[in-house]
């Protein structure tokens, strides 16, 4: 679909997939470097959705007619694209929620409710964001459970000599991000999951920087739960996942209880379903997850380790061109790194930065990135942040420095 006669990739045919790209900002062209707060979403998608409320619109599972048989299918067909995707074992391991904030939720709530003790250990990293922390520390309220944090080093990387002591038997889970939102890191998986498993924890992979950049298979990394949110890797608002390993859904209680996860109900009492039906209570987003399964789809038509070398080579330009302007800070680890950017400028606060930048059709992020306790680590009080998706271009990154050029002046 997206291949050139020579075999490699036809980055700017992609461009003109996503009708976005178009637009103007304050009369500029629109340079979009927020795809790690949401991506841009290419027409493949957005036919999909438009086509289930031309066609199939009606309620899943519970109708004999057409349309809802059509739904059910287009629905059901999703999920077994995102097992797919993850390489899961089995479409009933994957949950559908509202994104990785919801599947974190879940996960503490119905499995931390059942299995957490007084105590107990739930370990976490310093460079979480707050929807892998704060579900956390609200948990920990309730039971009684102690939280332990795995410490950022000054390059951005986790202090993995630290693990062996902070990894202890009290740990019933480890819960960390696979790509740094604010600094880039790519963390260890498969060898932080191999580590948690050897005490005896289960883990949980924050997916959310990483689902749509790189190839992402869960029995290799050997997690316990993945989440991971749609609209970051180019699919709906308001849709995402949850991977669970079977054994481990089988064992927990329901988390929202309604119409669809029952099998029967008395005035006093429920049975219910199987996962993962059983956490999807109410109507789902049925859309949503017709328009991830296009969104999947279109990722896999151009390939993920064509997306991620891609992205590499976008945030390593950007970190060459960045270290040209003066009083410059960069955070995060100079090597790999996922595609993004977050960098301080003496000159400016990073609102004013972003603000600035806008006013000539630039779009970032400026701020703490739902990463407080992150920044308080590098005493900042945030960062501006450049992140970049398979649309994006070196071009773009060089008129980002020229902007940025400017703002140095404007603010010295």
């Amino acid at each position: 679909m997206h291949q050139v006669a020579s075999g490699g990739i036809d980055w700017k045919a992609i461009r003109e997939d996503f009708p976005i790209l178009r637009e103007r900002a304050h009369g500029h062209p629109l340079i979009y470097f927020d795809s790690a707060a949401t991506s841009q979403k290419p027409r493949a998608v957005l036919d999909a959705l438009r086509n289930y409320y031309e066609h199939e619109n009606a309620n899943v599972h519970r109708g004999l007619h057409e349309l809802s048989s059509r739904a059910t299918e287009a629905y059901e067909k999703s999920r077994q694209q995102v097992a797919n995707y993850l390489g899961a074992a089995s479409a009933d391991e994957i949950v559908f929620t509202r994104g990785t904030t919801e599947s974190i939720n879940l996960v503490a709530q119905a499995w931390g409710g059942k299995f957490l003790r007084d105590g107990d250990v739930v370990l976490l990293t310093e460079m979480e964001h707050h929807s892998n922390l704060v579900p956390w520390q609200l948990l920990a309220e309730r039971t009684g459970a102690q939280l332990r944090f795995v410490p950022v080093c000054d390059d951005g990387t986790l202090a993995l000599d630290r693990l062996s002591s902070l990894l202890t038997p009290e740990v019933k889970l480890f819960a960390f991000t696979h790509v740094s939102n604010s600094l880039g890191t790519i963390n260890p998986v498969r060898e932080l999951c191999e580590k948690a498993r050897a005490v005896g924890a289960l883990t949980l992979v924050d997916a959310a920087q990483s689902a749509g950049h790189m190839p992402i298979n869960v029995r290799e990394l050997g997690c316990d739960f993945l989440a991971f949110s749609g609209h970051k890797m180019c699919g709906p608002t308001g849709i995402g996942a949850l991977y669970g390993r079977a054994e481990i859904l089988d064992s927990i209680p329901p988390w929202h209880g309604g119409g669809e996860m029952i099998v029967s109900v008395t005035l006093e009492k429920s049975a219910f379903k199987k996962a993962p039906h059983r956490f999807e209570a109410g109507t789902p987003n049925i859309a949503g997850a017709i328009g991830l399964a296009a969104a999947i789809d279109y990722i896999e038509s151009i390939g993920r380790a064509a997306i991620f070398e891609h992205d590499a080579q976008l945030a390593g330009y950007a970190m060459e061109r960045l270290a040209e302007l003066p009083g410059m800070r960069v955070l995060g680890p100079s090597a790999e790194r996922g595609a993004l950017v977050g960098f301080v400028m003496e000159a400016a606060h990073p609102h004013d930065l972003t603000t600035f930048a806008d006013q000539y059709g630039l779009a970032m992020r400026g701020g703490h990135h739902c990463n407080q306790p992150l920044m308080r680590r590098f005493g900042l009080p945030g960062t501006t942040r450049a992140s970049f998706y398979f649309y994006n271009t070196k071009g773009e990154i060089d008129r980002m420095i020229e902007i940025l050029r400017d703002a140095v002046r404007f603010f010295s």
